[in-house]
């Protein structure tokens, strides 16, 4: 099991028979965080997880690793958009196999692509829509949209086409409305790829303040700082779990040593 009391030294096997973890309780009754146990999942001829093990329960949890190291498909199996074909995951204490239906309650999604995620032609359609389909009223909904807008300081963009957004714009918006569904986890996969330097700033701030769990990924490792815990994912096994202080400099020694071998360095 990957505790929460680390050192970031490289991470135990994840396939140990007795590496399954304990669920996260915070207080009696209430069960928070996420849980793999033995996770295994192929894709095609591919492994991706070969008995993954974790609990992640800290506020802020941060996932670093070369593309195609596992990190968007860690996310999508938090989410339940991916099933494990192995082993177990629950979220905030849901199996993610079972109550599927009951996720998009607790955990809200960033996707990295945006045009993955919008589905409506305006703004205040897209940001609305999660709190409608929890059978908030419409027009409930649609002033929680306009105000949710307006705190972030795009007052006056409910009634914009969604297509006439900027690739930054979008994917504020894609944000906005994972929060508007009130989620208990926001998961994000590289939420601010597409936002200019003071936007994305800015946002990383407010989410600090938010009164939820976060779990992101990104190749920005300035955006981890104030995080609880940074795992580093290298080729679907966690390489390195601890500090952002702790882990960042292994990730980054690992990839200036790989570079350097590719340009036939010593």
């Amino acid at each position: 099991m990957f505790t929460a009391s680390r050192s970031a030294r490289p991470a135990r096997p994840p396939n140990r028979p007795d590496a399954g973890p304990q669920p996260a309780v915070d207080s009696p009754g209430r069960v928070d965080g996420m849980v793999l146990d033995r996770v295994v999942l192929d894709r095609g001829a591919r492994s991706v997880f070969a008995g993954l093990s974790l609990t992640l329960s800290e506020r802020r949890i941060g996932l670093v690793g070369d593309n195609g190291s596992g990190k968007s498909t860690l996310l999508r199996l938090l989410n339940g958009l991916l099933l494990p074909d192995a082993g177990t995951v629950t979220v905030a204490g849901l199996d993610t196999r079972k109550e599927r239906r009951r996720l998009p309650a607790t955990v809200g999604f960033v996707f990295q692509n945006v045009d993955h995620q919008i589905i409506f032609p305006t703004v205040r359609e897209e940001i609305a829509f999660g709190p409608i389909a929890q059978g908030r009223p419409k027009a409930e909904a649609n002033a929680a949209a306009d105000q949710l807008l307006a705190r972030h300081g795009c007052a006056g963009w409910g009634e914009r086409a969604v297509a006439d957004l900027s690739e930054g714009q979008k994917q504020l918006v894609c944000i906005l409305a994972a929060l508007a569904a009130g989620p208990r986890i926001l998961l994000l996969d590289e939420p601010f790829s597409s936002l200019d330097l003071t936007t994305r700033l800015g946002f990383a701030a407010r989410l600090a303040d938010l009164d939820l769990q976060v779990v992101m990924a990104s190749h920005d490792l300035h955006l981890f700082d104030g995080f609880d815990r940074l795992l580093w994912l290298k080729g679907g096994i966690v390489a390195a779990d601890g500090a952002p202080g702790e882990v960042i400099p292994l990730y980054e020694a690992d990839a200036r040593a790989r570079a350097a071998a590719n340009r036939g360095q010593p």
